[in-house]
Protein backbone atom coordinates (compact mmCIF):
# COMPACT_ATOMS: atom_id res chain seq x y z
CA UNK A 1 0.00 0.00 0.00
CA UNK A 2 1.70 3.42 -1.40
CA UNK A 3 0.99 6.81 0.62
CA UNK A 4 1.59 9.64 -1.12
CA UNK A 5 0.74 13.56 -0.76
CA UNK A 6 -1.96 14.29 -2.60
CA UNK A 7 -0.82 17.58 -4.76
CA UNK A 8 2.62 15.84 -5.14
CA UNK A 9 2.39 15.56 -8.93
CA UNK A 10 -1.06 16.93 -10.28
CA UNK A 11 -1.46 16.31 -14.05
CA UNK A 12 -3.22 19.91 -14.74
CA UNK A 13 -1.33 22.10 -12.60
CA UNK A 14 -0.78 25.52 -14.09
CA UNK A 15 1.69 28.55 -12.54
CA UNK A 16 0.11 32.16 -13.64
CA UNK A 17 2.28 34.22 -16.12
CA UNK A 18 1.71 37.64 -16.70
CA UNK A 19 -0.87 36.17 -19.86
CA UNK A 20 -3.09 34.24 -17.43
CA UNK A 21 -6.35 34.51 -16.64
CA UNK A 22 -7.41 34.28 -13.11
CA UNK A 23 -9.86 32.22 -11.76
CA UNK A 24 -11.78 31.63 -8.71
CA UNK A 25 -13.92 28.23 -8.28
CA UNK A 26 -16.64 28.07 -5.38
CA UNK A 27 -18.21 25.37 -4.65
CA UNK A 28 -15.86 23.96 -6.88
CA UNK A 29 -16.38 19.94 -6.58
CA UNK A 30 -13.69 17.68 -7.76
CA UNK A 31 -12.96 20.75 -10.27
CA UNK A 32 -15.63 19.78 -13.57
CA UNK A 33 -15.60 23.50 -14.63
CA UNK A 34 -12.12 24.13 -13.80
CA UNK A 35 -11.24 20.75 -16.32
CA UNK A 36 -13.50 22.45 -19.03
CA UNK A 37 -12.11 26.14 -18.47
CA UNK A 38 -8.41 24.29 -18.45
CA UNK A 39 -9.87 22.36 -21.77
CA UNK A 40 -10.59 25.69 -23.43
CA UNK A 41 -7.15 27.25 -23.26
CA UNK A 42 -3.79 27.17 -21.21
CA UNK A 43 -4.60 31.00 -19.78
CA UNK A 44 -7.08 30.04 -17.45
CA UNK A 45 -5.44 29.38 -14.38
CA UNK A 46 -6.87 28.89 -10.87
CA UNK A 47 -5.89 31.46 -8.13
CA UNK A 48 -8.22 29.53 -5.31
CA UNK A 49 -10.99 27.04 -5.03
CA UNK A 50 -13.13 26.75 -2.00
CA UNK A 51 -14.48 23.09 -1.39
CA UNK A 52 -16.72 21.96 1.50
CA UNK A 53 -16.69 17.83 1.04
CA UNK A 54 -13.04 16.95 2.10
CA UNK A 55 -12.43 13.90 -0.82
CA UNK A 56 -13.85 16.26 -3.43
CA UNK A 57 -11.24 18.80 -2.35
CA UNK A 58 -8.80 16.44 -2.10
CA UNK A 59 -9.89 15.30 -5.77
CA UNK A 60 -9.59 18.78 -7.16
CA UNK A 61 -5.93 19.08 -4.96
CA UNK A 62 -4.78 16.01 -6.26
CA UNK A 63 -5.50 17.06 -10.25
CA UNK A 64 -4.89 21.17 -10.38
CA UNK A 65 -2.72 21.42 -7.41
CA UNK A 66 -3.07 22.26 -3.50
CA UNK A 67 -4.94 25.73 -4.17
CA UNK A 68 -8.45 24.40 -2.12
CA UNK A 69 -9.54 25.50 0.37
CA UNK A 70 -10.95 22.65 2.58
CA UNK A 71 -13.92 23.90 4.20
CA UNK A 72 -17.21 26.02 4.46
CA UNK A 73 -17.54 29.13 2.35
CA UNK A 74 -18.23 30.84 5.24
CA UNK A 75 -15.78 30.16 6.97
CA UNK A 76 -13.05 30.78 4.07
CA UNK A 77 -14.82 34.37 3.76
CA UNK A 78 -13.51 34.73 7.44
CA UNK A 79 -10.52 33.39 7.64
CA UNK A 80 -8.88 34.55 4.26
CA UNK A 81 -8.40 37.72 1.98
CA UNK A 82 -10.44 36.93 -1.03
CA UNK A 83 -7.99 37.35 -3.83
CA UNK A 84 -8.94 39.42 -6.82
CA UNK A 85 -9.68 37.35 -9.94
CA UNK A 86 -10.79 37.66 -13.70
CA UNK A 87 -13.22 35.12 -13.64
CA UNK A 88 -15.19 33.42 -10.75
CA UNK A 89 -17.23 30.40 -11.30
CA UNK A 90 -19.35 27.88 -9.15
CA UNK A 91 -22.38 25.98 -8.82
CA UNK A 92 -23.73 26.95 -4.92
CA UNK A 93 -25.95 23.45 -4.03
CA UNK A 94 -28.48 22.72 -5.24
CA UNK A 95 -30.79 20.05 -3.56
CA UNK A 96 -32.73 22.80 -1.75
CA UNK A 97 -35.04 22.99 -5.36
CA UNK A 98 -33.74 20.09 -7.33
CA UNK A 99 -36.79 18.13 -9.27
CA UNK A 100 -34.93 14.94 -7.19
CA UNK A 101 -35.22 16.37 -4.06
CA UNK A 102 -38.01 17.61 -1.41
CA UNK A 103 -37.55 21.15 -3.39
CA UNK A 104 -37.97 22.91 0.58
CA UNK A 105 -37.70 26.86 -0.07
CA UNK A 106 -36.31 27.00 3.33
CA UNK A 107 -33.22 24.65 3.03
CA UNK A 108 -30.51 26.44 4.43
CA UNK A 109 -28.39 25.24 1.00
CA UNK A 110 -30.37 27.65 -0.82
CA UNK A 111 -29.26 30.32 0.81
CA UNK A 112 -25.58 29.82 -0.29
CA UNK A 113 -26.24 32.31 -3.19
CA UNK A 114 -25.16 35.10 -0.17
CA UNK A 115 -21.46 34.23 0.29
CA UNK A 116 -21.06 33.64 -3.50
CA UNK A 117 -22.50 36.92 -4.09
CA UNK A 118 -20.42 38.34 -1.13
CA UNK A 119 -17.12 36.51 -2.72
CA UNK A 120 -18.19 38.43 -5.97
CA UNK A 121 -17.90 42.09 -4.56
CA UNK A 122 -14.61 40.93 -3.19
CA UNK A 123 -13.00 39.30 -5.60
CA UNK A 124 -13.93 42.19 -8.46
CA UNK A 125 -14.14 39.75 -11.00
CA UNK A 126 -14.79 41.04 -14.88
CA UNK A 127 -17.55 38.56 -15.29
CA UNK A 128 -18.88 35.28 -13.28
CA UNK A 129 -20.58 31.77 -13.61
CA UNK A 130 -23.31 30.26 -11.50
CA UNK A 131 -24.32 26.78 -12.96
CA UNK A 132 -27.45 24.78 -11.40
CA UNK A 133 -29.82 22.53 -11.97
CA UNK A 134 -32.95 24.21 -14.30
CA UNK A 135 -35.32 24.46 -11.26
CA UNK A 136 -32.95 27.29 -9.92
CA UNK A 137 -34.58 29.45 -12.99
CA UNK A 138 -37.77 29.46 -11.12
CA UNK A 139 -36.32 30.08 -7.93
CA UNK A 140 -36.90 32.69 -5.34
CA UNK A 141 -33.20 32.50 -5.10
CA UNK A 142 -32.26 33.52 -8.31
CA UNK A 143 -35.04 36.30 -7.73
CA UNK A 144 -32.94 37.14 -4.77
CA UNK A 145 -29.86 37.06 -6.44
CA UNK A 146 -31.09 39.42 -9.25
CA UNK A 147 -32.05 42.00 -6.69
CA UNK A 148 -29.16 41.59 -5.46
CA UNK A 149 -27.58 43.36 -8.56
CA UNK A 150 -30.22 46.41 -7.70
CA UNK A 151 -28.67 49.93 -7.46
CA UNK A 152 -28.68 49.04 -3.74
CA UNK A 153 -27.72 45.56 -3.61
CA UNK A 154 -24.61 43.97 -2.08
CA UNK A 155 -23.81 42.90 -6.25
CA UNK A 156 -24.42 46.29 -7.56
CA UNK A 157 -21.56 46.40 -10.07
CA UNK A 158 -22.68 43.20 -12.09
CA UNK A 159 -25.38 42.44 -14.06
CA UNK A 160 -26.32 38.75 -15.27
CA UNK A 161 -28.67 37.09 -18.14
CA UNK A 162 -29.49 33.04 -17.51
CA UNK A 163 -30.33 30.26 -20.34
CA UNK A 164 -30.68 26.58 -19.77
CA UNK A 165 -28.18 24.53 -21.89
CA UNK A 166 -28.13 21.31 -22.68
CA UNK A 167 -24.71 19.89 -22.49
CA UNK A 168 -25.44 17.43 -25.78
CA UNK A 169 -25.50 20.43 -27.64
CA UNK A 170 -22.12 21.52 -26.59
CA UNK A 171 -20.68 18.06 -26.99
CA UNK A 172 -21.38 16.30 -24.40
CA UNK A 173 -22.61 12.53 -25.00
CA UNK A 174 -24.86 13.37 -22.00
CA UNK A 175 -28.19 15.30 -22.00
CA UNK A 176 -27.88 17.11 -19.56
CA UNK A 177 -29.77 20.48 -18.82
CA UNK A 178 -27.85 23.18 -16.14
CA UNK A 179 -29.08 26.81 -15.70
CA UNK A 180 -25.67 29.05 -16.43
CA UNK A 181 -25.80 32.50 -15.28
CA UNK A 182 -23.32 34.49 -16.95
CA UNK A 183 -22.42 37.61 -15.57
CA UNK A 184 -20.21 40.92 -15.97
CA UNK A 185 -19.12 44.25 -14.88
CA UNK A 186 -21.22 47.39 -15.75
CA UNK A 187 -18.28 48.42 -17.58
CA UNK A 188 -18.09 45.63 -20.12
CA UNK A 189 -20.58 44.53 -22.37
CA UNK A 190 -22.67 41.29 -21.54
CA UNK A 191 -20.22 38.69 -23.88
CA UNK A 192 -22.67 36.39 -24.79
CA UNK A 193 -23.69 32.86 -24.56
CA UNK A 194 -21.90 29.75 -26.44
CA UNK A 195 -23.57 28.85 -29.93
CA UNK A 196 -24.37 25.17 -29.49
CA UNK A 197 -22.13 23.39 -31.61
CA UNK A 198 -23.74 19.57 -31.55
CA UNK A 199 -27.26 20.01 -32.84
CA UNK A 200 -28.46 17.25 -34.94
CA UNK A 201 -25.33 15.77 -34.42
CA UNK A 202 -25.17 14.18 -30.96
CA UNK A 203 -22.26 12.38 -29.73
CA UNK A 204 -23.37 8.88 -28.19
CA UNK A 205 -22.40 6.77 -25.64
CA UNK A 206 -21.12 4.60 -28.47
CA UNK A 207 -19.17 7.31 -28.88
CA UNK A 208 -17.60 8.30 -25.39
CA UNK A 209 -17.34 4.61 -24.76
CA UNK A 210 -15.18 3.53 -27.41
CA UNK A 211 -11.82 1.47 -26.68
CA UNK A 212 -13.74 0.70 -23.07
CA UNK A 213 -13.44 -3.13 -22.31
CA UNK A 214 -16.98 -4.56 -22.42
CA UNK A 215 -16.01 -7.04 -19.59
CA UNK A 216 -15.33 -5.82 -15.75
CA UNK A 217 -13.26 -8.14 -13.62
CA UNK A 218 -12.09 -5.92 -10.55
CA UNK A 219 -14.62 -4.32 -8.27
CA UNK A 220 -12.90 -2.87 -5.82
CA UNK A 221 -10.29 0.22 -5.69
CA UNK A 222 -6.47 -0.39 -5.55
CA UNK A 223 -5.41 -0.94 -1.83
CA UNK A 224 -3.75 3.11 -2.33
CA UNK A 225 -3.81 5.92 0.38
CA UNK A 226 -3.12 10.03 0.78
CA UNK A 227 -2.49 12.64 2.62
CA UNK A 228 -4.57 15.53 2.34
CA UNK A 229 -5.15 18.76 4.64
CA UNK A 230 -4.40 16.26 8.03
CA UNK A 231 -6.56 13.49 6.80
CA UNK A 232 -5.78 10.41 5.16
CA UNK A 233 -7.80 9.47 2.23
CA UNK A 234 -8.21 6.41 -0.27
CA UNK A 235 -6.09 7.18 -3.43
CA UNK A 236 -5.58 9.14 -5.64
CA UNK A 237 -6.66 7.40 -8.51
CA UNK A 238 -6.47 7.84 -12.12
CA UNK A 239 -9.67 7.65 -13.94
CA UNK A 240 -8.63 4.75 -16.03
CA UNK A 241 -8.43 2.53 -12.93
CA UNK A 242 -12.04 3.49 -12.10
CA UNK A 243 -13.48 0.47 -14.62
CA UNK A 244 -14.94 -1.33 -11.08
CA UNK A 245 -18.20 -3.16 -11.12
CA UNK A 246 -20.12 -4.48 -8.25
CA UNK A 247 -21.01 -7.97 -6.44
CA UNK A 248 -25.22 -7.87 -7.41
CA UNK A 249 -27.29 -10.33 -5.95
CA UNK A 250 -28.49 -12.89 -8.06
CA UNK A 251 -32.39 -11.16 -8.74
CA UNK A 252 -30.41 -8.26 -10.04
CA UNK A 253 -28.54 -10.44 -12.35
CA UNK A 254 -31.58 -11.96 -13.48
CA UNK A 255 -33.38 -8.68 -13.81
CA UNK A 256 -30.27 -7.58 -15.94
CA UNK A 257 -30.25 -10.40 -18.04
CA UNK A 258 -34.30 -9.96 -18.96
CA UNK A 259 -33.86 -6.58 -19.58
CA UNK A 260 -33.51 -6.00 -23.80
CA UNK A 261 -31.47 -3.05 -25.98
CA UNK A 262 -33.35 -0.58 -24.59
CA UNK A 263 -35.42 -1.72 -22.42
CA UNK A 264 -36.08 -1.04 -18.97
CA UNK A 265 -38.52 -2.62 -16.30
CA UNK A 266 -41.63 -2.42 -17.88
CA UNK A 267 -39.69 -5.41 -19.51
CA UNK A 268 -39.38 -7.77 -16.74
CA UNK A 269 -41.90 -10.86 -16.38
CA UNK A 270 -44.11 -10.10 -13.17
CA UNK A 271 -41.62 -12.62 -11.36
CA UNK A 272 -38.93 -10.51 -11.43
CA UNK A 273 -40.44 -7.65 -10.85
CA UNK A 274 -40.25 -5.69 -7.57
CA UNK A 275 -43.29 -5.39 -5.35
CA UNK A 276 -43.83 -1.12 -6.26
CA UNK A 277 -43.41 -1.81 -9.59
CA UNK A 278 -46.52 -4.16 -9.40
CA UNK A 279 -48.64 -1.74 -8.45
CA UNK A 280 -47.73 1.24 -10.82
CA UNK A 281 -47.35 0.02 -14.47
CA UNK A 282 -46.91 3.75 -15.32
CA UNK A 283 -44.14 6.13 -14.14
CA UNK A 284 -40.73 6.67 -15.49
CA UNK A 285 -39.42 4.92 -17.95
CA UNK A 286 -35.90 5.18 -17.16
CA UNK A 287 -35.51 2.82 -13.98
CA UNK A 288 -33.31 -0.21 -14.89
CA UNK A 289 -33.64 1.02 -18.33
CA UNK A 290 -30.65 0.39 -20.56
CA UNK A 291 -28.57 3.16 -22.10
CA UNK A 292 -29.04 3.72 -25.53
CA UNK A 293 -25.55 3.02 -28.16
CA UNK A 294 -26.39 5.64 -30.32
CA UNK A 295 -27.79 8.26 -27.81
CA UNK A 296 -26.31 10.56 -25.46
CA UNK A 297 -26.74 9.23 -22.14
CA UNK A 298 -29.24 10.20 -19.83
CA UNK A 299 -27.48 12.76 -16.98
CA UNK A 300 -25.37 11.39 -15.02
CA UNK A 301 -26.09 11.74 -11.39
CA UNK A 302 -24.71 10.37 -8.02
CA UNK A 303 -25.52 7.08 -8.03
CA UNK A 304 -24.97 6.42 -11.61
CA UNK A 305 -23.96 2.72 -10.20
CA UNK A 306 -27.45 1.61 -8.97
CA UNK A 307 -29.56 0.36 -11.82
CA UNK A 308 -32.90 0.89 -9.86
CA UNK A 309 -32.41 4.62 -9.81
CA UNK A 310 -32.62 5.43 -13.88
CA UNK A 311 -31.02 4.65 -16.90
CA UNK A 312 -27.85 3.08 -15.88
CA UNK A 313 -27.64 -0.11 -17.21
CA UNK A 314 -25.08 -0.86 -20.12
CA UNK A 315 -26.37 -1.08 -23.61
CA UNK A 316 -25.43 -4.51 -23.47
CA UNK A 317 -23.51 -5.66 -20.81
CA UNK A 318 -25.36 -7.24 -17.67
CA UNK A 319 -24.50 -4.69 -14.81
CA UNK A 320 -24.32 -1.10 -14.43
CA UNK A 321 -21.83 1.46 -16.08
CA UNK A 322 -18.85 1.78 -14.13
CA UNK A 323 -17.23 4.73 -12.38
CA UNK A 324 -14.88 5.14 -15.65
CA UNK A 325 -17.52 4.65 -18.15
CA UNK A 326 -19.50 7.50 -16.09
CA UNK A 327 -16.66 9.97 -15.98
CA UNK A 328 -16.32 9.26 -19.69
CA UNK A 329 -19.71 10.34 -20.20
CA UNK A 330 -18.78 13.76 -18.32
CA UNK A 331 -16.21 14.12 -20.45
CA UNK A 332 -13.12 13.54 -17.96
CA UNK A 333 -9.66 12.49 -18.99
CA UNK A 334 -8.16 9.58 -17.94
CA UNK A 335 -5.41 11.01 -16.39
CA UNK A 336 -7.10 13.58 -13.73
CA UNK A 337 -7.07 11.75 -10.75
CA UNK A 338 -9.80 10.94 -7.62
CA UNK A 339 -9.59 10.59 -4.33
CA UNK A 340 -11.82 9.10 -1.93
CA UNK A 341 -13.96 5.88 -1.24
CA UNK A 342 -15.80 4.09 -4.64
CA UNK A 343 -18.90 6.07 -3.14
CA UNK A 344 -17.64 9.72 -2.86
CA UNK A 345 -16.03 9.17 -6.16
CA UNK A 346 -19.05 8.56 -7.85
CA UNK A 347 -20.48 11.62 -6.23
CA UNK A 348 -17.97 13.94 -7.80
CA UNK A 349 -18.11 12.50 -10.71
CA UNK A 350 -22.54 12.97 -10.64
CA UNK A 351 -22.18 16.37 -9.16
CA UNK A 352 -19.48 17.73 -11.93
CA UNK A 353 -20.03 20.45 -14.97
CA UNK A 354 -19.76 18.07 -18.32
CA UNK A 355 -16.30 19.34 -19.70
CA UNK A 356 -17.79 20.09 -23.04
CA UNK A 357 -20.13 22.57 -21.61
CA UNK A 358 -17.32 24.01 -19.35
CA UNK A 359 -14.96 24.48 -22.14
CA UNK A 360 -17.98 25.99 -24.77
CA UNK A 361 -18.58 28.38 -21.66
CA UNK A 362 -14.94 29.38 -21.08
CA UNK A 363 -14.11 29.38 -25.22
CA UNK A 364 -16.92 32.21 -25.16
CA UNK A 365 -15.16 34.02 -22.21
CA UNK A 366 -11.98 33.75 -23.78
CA UNK A 367 -13.23 35.89 -27.01
CA UNK A 368 -13.66 39.19 -24.78
CA UNK A 369 -10.15 39.13 -22.61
Amino acid sequence: MSRDPVSKSAPYARKKTPNSITVLDLFSGAGGLTQGFYAASPRFVTERAVEFEPAAAASFAATFGDKVYPGPIQDWLGNEAVPEVDVVIGGPPCQGFSQLGKQDPDDVRNQLWRPYAEALRRAKPKYFIVENVPAFSKSQQLQDFRDATGPEGLIRDYDFQWHVLNAADYGAPQARKRAILIGHHRDLPFPGFPMPSHVGRHRTVRQALKGVMSRVSETKLPERTTQYAGRTFTGSFQTSELHLGRDYAELSLNRFVNIPAGGNRFDLPKNLKAACWLKHESGSGDVMGRMHWDKPSVTVRTEFFKPEKGRYLHPVEHRAITHLEAAKLQGFPDDRLWVGSKTAIAKQIGNAVPTALGRAIAAQLLQHF
